[in-house]
């Protein structure tokens, strides 16, 4: 089989990588998708939670707050993993 279990967990990996380094004010903002301005819907209004756009934005910042420390050793280990056994 070409993609075993340990492909799998370094592909697993590096996807939340790279949403947890995705920065909201130099990507994000640009492309219309900035937190702030979704999460804060003023006094009074209504926050857009049905919207697709709304659920992915709410995943990214989900994710980049809740793996955060996992992450750092998830990449500890495997830096180790693949320095000692190549």
């Amino acid at each position: 089989m070409f993609f075993g279990l340990g492909g799998l967990i370094y592909v697993s990996v590096l996807l939340l990588n790279a949403v947890a380094i995705l920065s909201e004010d130099r990507f994000l903002a640009r492309i219309g998708w900035g937190g702030t301005a979704s999460q804060d819907p003023g006094f009074g209004g209504q926050q857009d939670t049905t919207s697709v756009k709304a659920r992915v934005i709410n995943l990214i910042s989900a994710v980049r707050t809740v793996t955060r420390i996992p992450l750092i050793a998830a990449n500890t280990l495997i830096i180790a993993y693949l320095l000692v056994l190549g």
